[in-house]
């Protein structure tokens, strides 16, 4: 007798361990560019690239990273689902106000340092609509379910489209980080020649991107497969 079709499914688990290890990856590549390659991170300071390096710092490990684990926070946080809501809830908090600090930073940067001007580059446009869209779903998302609360049936019909565009928005955030990527490796020269520090940041944009892929198939796929 042939097997069902459910008897194929492949549950989430993998595709979430994985996005955890890049997750990981990423992180410590991070820190190792920003802290022995760049001159480090500092909120004041004279030496305003600390300032500029607090920018890919927010947006990657913040905004990105902890926004990826918000989303597969339901297939990966043991528990009710009230807890997971709870946790689902906070790390998207948290990446927001890291996305907003990141934002500000990088404009503290340019005011201060005065060499670059805002809103010329692809990089500074998609990087606003990001933010701009994040904080818009995150409150929408709020009103409707946790407070005060839609109806049941309401919830049901919003519910699509909150996993859409969120999906969407992570995506584009991945998208913005890396023309970022781009144009600090060409501000860099790193573009010019092989070298360990362009190596590291060519290795964070490939871990964002099979992050970004990993978050969606832990999103799309059930929590327990079937065999």
């Amino acid at each position: 007798m042939a097997p069902s079709g459910r008897s194929y499914q492949i549950s989430a688990t993998p595709a979430a361990i994985l996005a955890h290890l890049i997750a990981i990856a990423v992180t410590t590549l991070v820190l190792v560019w920003l802290l022995h390659f760049q001159d480090g991170f500092a909120f004041k300071s004279l030496n305003k690239l600390k300032i500029f390096n607090l920018h890919p710092f927010l947006m990657i490990v913040g905004l990105i990273i902890m926004g990826g684990e918000a989303m597969m926070a339901y297939k990966t946080v043991p528990g009710t689902r009230r807890a997971q809501k709870g946790v689902h809830v906070i790390l998207h908090q948290l990446a927001l106000l890291a996305g907003v600090l990141g934002t500000y930073v990088i404009f503290k940067f340019k005011h201060e340092d005065g060499t670059t001007k805002d809103f010329v580059t692809l990089h500074t446009w998609l990087g606003i609509i990001t933010i701009s869209a994040y904080g818009l779903q995150f409150l929408l998302s709020f009103f409707t379910f946790l407070f005060p609360e839609a109806a049941a049936p309401r919830k049901a019909t919003i519910l699509p489209w909150h996993v859409f565009f969120g999906m969407a928005i992570f995506l584009l955030a991945i998208g913005t980080a890396e023309t970022g990527l781009v144009q600090k490796s060409i501000a860099l020269k790193l573009n010019l020649k092989i070298s360990q520090e362009g190596l590291i940041v060519n290795f964070i944009g490939l871990l964002i991107s099979l992050f970004g892929v990993s978050v969606g198939l832990s999103v799309i796929l059930p929590r327990r497969g079937y065999y």
